[in-house]
């Protein structure tokens, strides 16, 4: 049974790699493809141009989610503790990224949201 379980524990962990895969992949091609139009239009506005970052760095968050729900499952079915200490230290790495990635698109649309904001009349009139 114990075998059972690790057989299926590898497999969901492999699968979840494997969405992270094709998650990372879809989203560079989509970044790449606003990459283009943007070197072949250069009078875009600058937010449209921080758009395709945040846009790639929400795929790259939504990797980072699934690349950590499988390094979860890789650490319960894990034996020695050498495995166990380098995927700790993987989880905590990708932890890391996917904080400090999600700070920086919190404050990329704060920004956005700041710049777009309309001027009060108030303000206009002085």
């Amino acid at each position: 049974m114990e075998e059972l379980l690790r057989r299926a524990a590898g497999a969901v962990s492999l699968g979840l790699e494997a969405m992270a895969l094709v998650v990372i992949v879809i989203g560079a091609v989509e970044a790449a493809v606003g990459m283009v139009r943007i070197v072949f239009n250069r009078h875009l506005a600058d937010s449209e141009r921080r758009a395709v970052w945040l846009q790639f760095s929400h795929w790259l968050v939504a990797a980072l989610t699934f690349q950590l729900a499988a390094d979860i499952i890789e650490t319960s079915i894990s034996t020695g503790w050498e495995a166990l200490g380098r995927i700790a230290a993987v989880a905590i790495i990708r932890t890391f990224l996917n904080y400090f990635l999600e700070r920086d698109v919190a404050e990329v649309r704060t920004r956005d949201r700041e710049v777009a904001a309309p001027v009060p009349l108030r303000e206009r009139a002085s």
